[in-house]
């Protein structure tokens, strides 16, 4: 039921069957409340649309949701092995310094212990630098204020995932 002026890639994602796309939305992210939910809202009409829908899904994940979306991923500096996404948005710490590499290690330890989780960030982009800079300054944060922030977060690394799903050819 998709119309012409339905990028292919988006075509193709409505068209899947619900558990061909739930697995390709797991591929986005680990939450099953919010793969469940856009495969259940599927035809989208544009990519925008699917990302509202990511957006507002998102919004509604409870801590339970978020931290079964978190376990998804893997620490800064630290990306799967054999998963092109998070080497791929892990990119700014590939070159750096054994130094900074060691340092976001301890950083990473040190906000799991006070969060219960790893630290996450839109890492598409970022400099290990930025990245380090920006765990030293959350890791102050109350438990309520980073919840909203991975909250944010990921729903910036869902959008970048959903691009990717639909527009590829």
């Amino acid at each position: 039921m998709t119309s012409t002026s339905t990028p292919p890639g988006l075509a193709r994602f409505n068209d899947l069957e619900e558990s061909a796309a739930v697995a390709a939305l797991h591929e986005a992210c680990a939450s099953t409340a919010w793969a469940n939910r856009l495969c259940t809202a599927r035809p989208y009409a544009t990519t925008g649309d699917l990302y509202a829908a990511s957006d507002a899904a998102m919004a509604e994940l409870t801590a339970a949701d978020l931290a079964e979306a978190m376990a998804g991923h893997p620490p800064i500096g630290r990306p799967k092995p054999g998963d092109p996404a998070s080497a791929r948005e892990q990119r700014g710490m590939a070159g750096a310094s054994e130094e900074l590499k060691a340092e976001m290690l301890e950083l990473n330890l040190a906000y799991q212990d006070r969060f219960g989780h790893v630290f996450l960030i839109c890492a598409t982009g970022r400099t290990g630098e930025q990245m380090r800079d920006a765990v030293k300054q959350r890791i102050g944060n109350s438990p309520e204020q980073e919840r909203e922030i991975v909250r944010t977060e990921l729903g910036k690394i869902n959008r970048i995932r959903l691009a990717r799903l639909v527009e590829e050819d």
